[in-house]
């Protein structure tokens, strides 16, 4: 059976969650102690909130540990500088792709969306960098511009997209489809991003990862914007259930990750 596999964004899109600011202690204590949770990612943050944040993200890459760590940036090349400063390898591109965002967010054209998107790319894979590629809003998005989207990230050399469901109205029947779809476009690894809002983030997942998704975005206990994001510990216990696999999880070790999130919340 394909293992599934796992990306932590508790210190990016937790961090989203209102009310909730990570001290640089929590932060660094919490990506050493996620480490030891079998996940292949951590998304530690995004360079271009200020020092304070590039300085905490220096050092949990000067940790050298085991996981993957990722840095969340804006389609912008000023962005990824900002991230190589930080001495990151692994770098995040997102930008949204529905047209209420694109129009009112980003006031930018699609055709103009595409072409940056080119640039931004080859820019960081110029740096030596592994580049993932964000689809923010892609539940909301026209199928086309999407596809379209996607073909672009691929054909400049991204190495990773992830869909996201920002606002989180996806059912579980409609992100297997939609994911389905992706995944028959593309040999690009695919990464799934859902919100709770309608309880459906655990199921969402699980359609998309049934549909050939590779990484599913979670948190610890769920915490994120607005609703949250998808629990890491619901999502293993039912992933472990329905799909009789085992993703190991040493439960002591997550009951310790879990008290050092709300010892911080």
């Amino acid at each position: 059976m394909r293992k599934i596999k796992f990306v932590d964004t508790t210190l990016r899109d937790g961090e989203q969650t209102p009310g909730v600011v990570f001290s640089k202690k929590e932060k660094i204590l919490l990506a050493k102690n996620i480490d030891r949770l079998n996940i292949s990612i951590i998304e530690v943050g995004i360079p271009a909130v200020g020092e304070l944040e590039r300085e905490i993200i220096r050092k949990i890459i000067d940790l050298n540990l085991k996981t993957e760590i990722l840095v969340w940036n804006r389609m912008k090349i000023e962005d990824i500088k900002l991230s190589l400063n930080c001495k990151a390898k692994n770098i995040h591109l997102s930008a949204p792709v529905s047209n209420i965002q694109l129009e009112l967010k980003l006031k930018k054209e699609k055709s103009k969306l595409l072409a940056e998107m080119a640039e931004v790319v080859k820019y960081a894979k110029s740096a030596g960098c592994m580049v993932s590629i964000g689809a923010e809003d892609a539940s909301r998005a026209e199928k086309d511009f999407l596809h379209q989207y996607l073909e672009t990230a691929e054909n400049a050399g991204a190495d990773r997209f992830r869909y996201a469901d920002t606002v989180g109205i996806l059912d579980p029947f409609t992100s297997y489809k939609s994911l389905k779809e992706l995944r028959n476009k593309t040999e690009l690894a695919l990464e799934f991003h859902a919100h709770n809002d309608f309880g459906m983030a655990v199921a969402n997942s699980l359609a998309a990862y049934r549909a050939g998704v590779d990484y599913i975005s979670t948190t610890i206990g769920g915490i994120g914007e607005r609703a949250g994001n998808t629990d890491f510990k619901k999502i293993v216990d039912a992933y472990n259930y329905f799909y009789g696999d085992e993703f190991k999880v040493d439960t002591n070790i997550y009951q310790e990750v879990f008290q050092i999130l709300q010892n911080a919340l």
